[in-house]
């Protein structure tokens, strides 16, 4: 009777709904196999073909007043850090997790969120910075891309749809990880944004909890 049970509750655990697949969380999947792409472009490419096209893909003011649409979508499509990055990992858990409560549609929502209201949020005040003569005309080219103001946003999106005591380890933990990277005062800008984007996925809850679940 003990093995049966065992052999159930393994049955229901399904370790390996941890990782995104193409049927069950398409848009996790898919990102997923983009990202992998140009991780291993940005490894094994020529250097200077590389950072044309990160410096072509970033956020900075400059770009984001010449083509904002194009460089917020580019922008996502890199990891800064590469695959070996804490938030490519965290990327797969916690958007294939999200992806399974809410679907793939409103996943893509929420990331899309943190990682355009996180952007523009932290560049434009460079831009008036720069405006009113407080930061050098360099800062209007700031090279800025990756997934991690998406990913943050996700993570709090997540927290929102789990049990009281995992969804405030969760933010606590995360939390507490953005708050030393802010105080280790290395880019404060990013970090701000990282902690912002935090934020915005916590204030989706009430639209989320109303959402279905997707399996």
């Amino acid at each position: 009777m003990a093995e049966s049970a065992a052999g159930a509750s393994a049955r229901r655990l399904r370790p390996w709904r941890i990782l995104p697949t193409p049927t069950g969380t398409p848009f996790t999947f898919g990102y997923a196999v983009v990202l992998a792409a140009t991780s291993l472009l940005t490894q094994y490419a020529d250097p200077d073909l590389v950072d044309s096209l990160l410096h072509g893909s970033s956020t900075d003011v400059a770009h984001l007043t010449q083509s904002p649409v194009l460089v917020l979508v580019a922008s996502a499509l890199w990891i800064a850090g590469g695959i070996t990055s804490p938030y490519a990992i965290v990327f797969l858990l916690v958007l294939t997790a999200l992806e399974r409560r809410i679907g793939g549609l409103r996943t893509a929502g929420v990331f899309l969120l943190g990682h355009v209201v996180a952007t523009l949020a932290t560049e434009v005040p460079v831009g008036f910075s720069v405006l009113a003569g407080h930061l050098p005309d360099s800062s209007l080219h700031r090279l800025d891309y990756g997934i991690s103001f998406g990913v943050a946003a996700s993570v709090g999106a997540l927290a929102g749809l789990l049990t009281p005591w995992l969804r405030w380890t969760v933010l606590v933990c995360f939390g507490g990880m953005l708050v030393d990277d802010l105080i280790a005062f290395t880019d404060p800008m990013t970090n701000w944004g990282h902690l912002l984007a935090l934020g915005i996925g916590v204030l989706t809850w009430p639209l989320l909890r109303r959402c279905r679940p997707a399996a």
